[in-house]
């Protein structure tokens, strides 16, 4: 097992819409140099992780698409892990259909196992009409994700969550969510990186996803208030992150060891980075 490893959440955390959150480059790049193992979490299921890697290589980090891990692939090695030969009716874009392609699974409109929902801009209102219907006639309902809804350029649209809640409506399924806090997309990310729950780090800026499942699993959770939570929104919530820091640029390694012989409590909301 390595020393310690690092899950980290990407918007709000490493970048915001298009721009890097200062410092963000620079702790990354150490995590490379100093060869600590790291995998890039996220529930958007629309990019494949080439494109993903692809963007944050072209903000300064020097990440590959092996740190990458995205919810379209939790859910496809999941199907895949249920059965050869089984096949998906898709509403989403090419980072899902490619992961269900990567693991053997058929993207079919006739008779699914599973009808998968991710995040898509143009799928038509049929589509939703198509997945009732197989849903109704025994397919399985499968989440990338229940997030709500998600930040654009122009405000706020609906996300995955939202559609998903649609369908349990309309059909009376519960769908079965792979994405984060999803245990089994963040035990796999673990598992992937080869580390034991102790000496496993979640850095994201969201207390229902990111906290929520580092707690869940016995990860060890720090939250970045440079996205969509603010100090003042922990207290709405019965667990506490181990720390609470303005930025990723308020951690470094010494920082991340230190944590690992304290206690499960919040250590510093503000360290100082070294």
């Amino acid at each position: 097992m390595k020393e310690f490893g690092l899950l980290i959440d990407m918007d709000g955390v490493i970048y915001r819409g298009g721009e890097l959150i200062k410092g963000a480059a620079e702790f990354i790049n150490t995590l490379v140099d100093e060869e600590v193992p790291f995998l890039f979490l996220t529930n958007n299921s629309q990019r494949t992780r080439l494109d993903i890697a692809t963007k944050l290589q072209r903000m300064g980090l020097r990440i590959t698409q092996e740190h990458i891990y995205t919810c379209a692939m939790s859910t496809a090695r999941f199907i895949a892990r249920q059965g050869e030969g089984s096949t998906a009716f898709v509403i989403g874009d090419g980072g899902l259909m490619n992961a269900l392609n990567r693991n053997q699974i058929a993207i079919v409109d006739k008779d699914p196992d599973y009808v998968v929902i991710g995040e898509g801009r143009s799928y038509p209102f049929e589509m939703l009409e198509q997945a009732t219907n197989h849903i109704i006639h025994g397919a399985k309902l499968i989440a990338t994700n229940m997030d709500p809804n998600c930040p654009t350029s122009n405000g706020t649209r609906p996300g995955c969550g939202a559609v998903v809640k649609l369908l349990e409506f309309a059909t009376g399924a519960r769908a079965f969510d792979l994405g984060k806090p999803s245990p089994l997309m963040m035990r796999d990310a673990r598992k992937l990186l080869d580390l034991d729950a102790k000496h496993t780090f979640m850095i994201g800026d969201n207390m229902g996803t990111d906290i929520l499942g580092a707690v869940q699993l016995g990860y060890k959770s720090v939250l970045v208030l440079s996205g969509s939570c603010s100090k003042e929104d922990v207290d709405q919530y019965a667990f506490t992150p181990s720390a609470i820091v303005n930025s990723i640029a308020d951690l470094s390694l010494p920082y991340l060891k230190e944590m690992l012989a304290t206690p499960p409590r919040v250590q510093s909301q503000f360290p100082k980075a070294s």
